[in-house]
């Protein structure tokens, strides 16, 4: 970050130059009282909201993970949705969303992130069903299969 502080009096005669440093993320501003403000893109904000949020998610949950009983929905709070998964697969989950993370960071764009919590999502809500539960995690043996054929050409 840039050590060029702003004053309030800056933003009429300096205004393009402000802007610019917020393009930057470098836009600092010493208010009348000695506070001091940042402005930056939309964007990076958004990005430091999320990996707050999902980091903050990470240090809970791995946190929980280090307890010998399974974390319950209450325990889980806002992460309830993977109330559904055993030990290993919150374990995995665990270290996809830490690699996501650190990813996410490195790129400056969520969407790997993204991608692995809507992934996981998606799977809770099958997990929920108790049918696709047994589908899913249930012994599939090549016995119970057949070979279709084609169908007919009917008109």
């Amino acid at each position: 970050m840039s050590d060029l502080i702003f004053q309030p009096t800056d933003l009429a005669s300096k205004r393009t130059e402000f802007l610019d440093a917020a393009r930057r993320g470098e836009a600092r501003l010493r208010d009348k009282d000695g506070t001091s403000l940042v402005m930056l893109p939309e964007s990076k904000l958004r990005l430091l909201e999320t990996l707050t949020k999902w980091g903050g998610a990470y240090m809970r949950l791995a946190s929980l993970l280090r307890r010998p009983e399974l974390p319950r929905a209450s325990e889980l709070g806002d992460l309830a949705w993977l109330r559904s998964f055993g030990r290993e697969d919150l374990q995995e989950f665990t270290d996809e969303l830490h690699d996501s993370l650190v990813a996410a960071e490195a790129d400056g764009d969520t969407a790997v992130l993204d991608e692995c919590v809507n992934a996981w999502r998606i799977t809770a809500r099958q997990l929920e069903d108790p049918l696709r539960r047994s589908v899913l995690l249930g012994a599939h043996d090549p016995e119970n299969y057949v070979e279709v054929s084609p169908p007919d050409d009917a008109p």
